[in-house]
Parts: structure tokens; C-alpha cells; sequence
């Protein structure tokens, strides 16, 4: 197991890697440490180690937890949801109301990504346990939820990276919780200087008009943070947003030459990664760089979700 003390963003807010695929900075859980304890994502399942640790660390029991916020339901975010409601006996998560049934019965959630990892699949996602009705609060565009006298949080619908997706303000922050809407923040090179963020294309549910839309409220609204799903927290939104934004046309307009020529997603993986390694050559980062191991496996999922896409758009 990983030894990481928890990242204390700021006096309420701290962020518990999840050592998601065992890879630091990969996913993490944000706990706001508010009257009613609350936790953003719990990753997959063998992320609930850390996430106990970290609270422990943090000086808080699991019968503390009153509030899991799932921004949508992916195994990545919320596979581990489950699991870890069966050991905080006062929590309620929170999902979107496209979510909720994926979570009562994850099955379908499960053989999708299982089509995706293939034998990698269990040691990354199980085990992956249902959630009765009665633990679950449904949250969808305009909702609030007071997790403490100063603190109500809001919830925004923001699709484009999956239709069962919200990313939630927090208003003492002035910080949005984007999920994985507003694409990756890559920790690794964030570390040596390099800003790279990257829009999440995977499938089945990619739509880059939507995430265009989304992405746009968060930069009408003039936040102050964004805490992204992959992983951490910027103070500079409006470039890392503009980045986002630069890169989702770069991979559309690769993925339309690629329907094109009539050749498979595993060809767009390999343009899109060598467009970035290009990008990093420029900034100094060596083609060998660790970094390729994440940017390898993310092209690659971001790749069958544009190729989804187009094929969809031709139905």
C-alpha cells in the first residue's frame, strides 16, 4: 500500500489519492470538512483503503461521512461507492438522476467497462456492490444540498463527457467540482512546470458540443477553482479551461480524418498521443517521460469515445 499524507487544499478542503490502477495522482476523493462531512468521488473499490487511511489521518471516523457526491458513474469516480456506504452507517450519495439505477444495479455499468479492461478488469474495479434506493439522494440541475451553516452546495448538469453527469459549486471556494467534464489536470507534469489538461472523450456517451457547453457555463460563472476528477485543483481556470477546450477541437478534427479513411480508433490513439508528444517535446519533457503511461491508456479510451461519436452521428 502507498504511503501519502492527504493534500490539504485549504482550511475545509483536502484531496485523498486513490492510487487509482495503482498510479499516484491518478483519482482522488475531496473531503470537505464541513458540519456534515462530505466526500467528492470515492474512485473504484481498491481506492477505499486510501480513503480510510486519509480520514483517519484527517482525524474523522466513517460514521462521520453523512454525504458521497458521485459527479457521475463511472467505476473510476463511483465504483467504490458501494463498498464504502457499507461501512459509513449515516451517509447518503449523491447522483445525478440518469445515475441512480446504475447505481441500485451496477451490472451493466460493470460489463461495459469489463469490454473495455477485459482480464485487468477485477483486480482494477471489484468488487463493485449495489446501492439500495433508500441510501441514494437524486440531484440534478439547480439543486442544492447545505453541508454546513455557511456552505450549500449547487448542482449544475454539465454533459459532455457522460449524460449522467453534474459537477457541483461550492460556494466558499468559489470552486467547481468538474468531474470529468472539464478534462484531466496531469499532476505528474503540473510537478515540473508543464500545464497540461486534456479533455476525457471515453465512450458511450461523448458529446463534444455538449462539453463545449458545459465547459463555457464554468468560465461564464467566474470560479475560482476548479477541482478535477483527474486530479487536483487549479487556481487558474480560464487557461486551464482554454486548453481543454484547444484540445477537444484538435481530437474531434483528428477523429473526423480518421472516419474519413475509414481506419480504426486504434490508429486515432496513436495521432492524438503523438500530437501531445509533440506538444511535450516543445516543453522539454523526453519521449520515454513516465507520464506516457497514463497519456498511452488515456488516448486510447479517449479514442473510442470519438470514434463512438462519429459513429452514432451516422445512424
Amino acid at each position: 500500500m502507498h504511503e501519502k499524507e492527504p493534500i490539504q487544499l485549504d482550511d475545509r478542503i483536502t484531496l485523498i489519492d486513490g492510487f487509482d490502477m495503482d498510479i499516484p495522482n491518478r483519482t482522488g476523493t475531496y473531503v470537505i470538512a464541513e458540519e456534515e462531512l462530505t466526500l467528492v468521488e470515492t474512485g473504484p473499490s481498491p481506492s477505499l483503503k486510501y480513503i480510510k487511511k486519509g480520514l483517519e489521518t484527517l482525524g474523522f471516523t466513517l460514521d462521520d461521512v453523512k454525504y458521497v457526491i458521485v459527479t457521475h458513474i463511472h467505476l473510476d469516480h463511483a465504483g467504490g461507492a458501494g463498498l464504502l456506504l457499507q461501512e459509513c452507517p449515516n451517509a447518503k450519495v449523491v447522483v445525478h438522476p440518469r445515475g441512480e439505477r446504475h447505481l441500485i444495479d451496477p451490472s451493466k455499468l460493470a460489463a461495459g467497462a469489463r469490454a473495455i479492461y477485459g482480464d485487468s478488469f477485477s483486480e482494477i474495479y471489484d468488487p463493485i456492490i449495489p446501492i439500495s434506493a433508500d441510501r441514494l439522494l437524486v440531484k440534478t440541475e439547480g439543486d442544492t444540498l447545505e453541508i454546513g451553516p455557511d456552505c450549500t452546495l449547487k448542482f449544475y448538469n454539465t454533459p459532455g463527457h457522460s449524460k449522467h453527469h453534474f459537477s457541483v459549486y461550492d460556494p466558499v471556494s468559489n470552486g467547481m467540482f468538474t468531474g470529468d467534464t472539464a478534462g484531466v489536470r496531469y499532476e505528474q507534469l503540473i510537478q515540473e512546470g508543464i500545464d497540461l489538461y486534456l479533455p476525457t472523450t471515453s465512450p458511450n456517451h461523448f458529446n463534444p458540443k455538449d462539453m463545449e457547453e458545459s465547459i463555457g457555463r464554468f468560465r461564464e460563472m467566474n470560479i475560482d477553482r476548479v477541482y478535477f476528477g483527474h486530479f487536483g485543483m487549479t487556481e487558474q481556470p480560464d487557461g486551464a479551461l482554454q486548453q481543454v477546450l484547444e484540445w477537444l477541437d484538435i481530437f474531434v478534427e483528428e477523429g473526423e480524418q480518421v472516419m474519413a479513411e475509414g481506419i480504426g480508433y486504434d490508429e486515432l490513439a496513436s495521432r492524438m498521443l503523438a500530437k501531445v508528444k509533440s506538444h511535450l517535446r516543445t516543453k522539454g519533457i523526453p519521449d520515454e517521460h513516465e507520464i506516457y503511461i497514463i497519456l498511452n491508456l488515456d488516448m486510447q479510451i479517449s479514442a473510442l469515445g470519438i470514434v463512438d461519436y462519429f459513429q452514432k452521428m451516422k445512424q
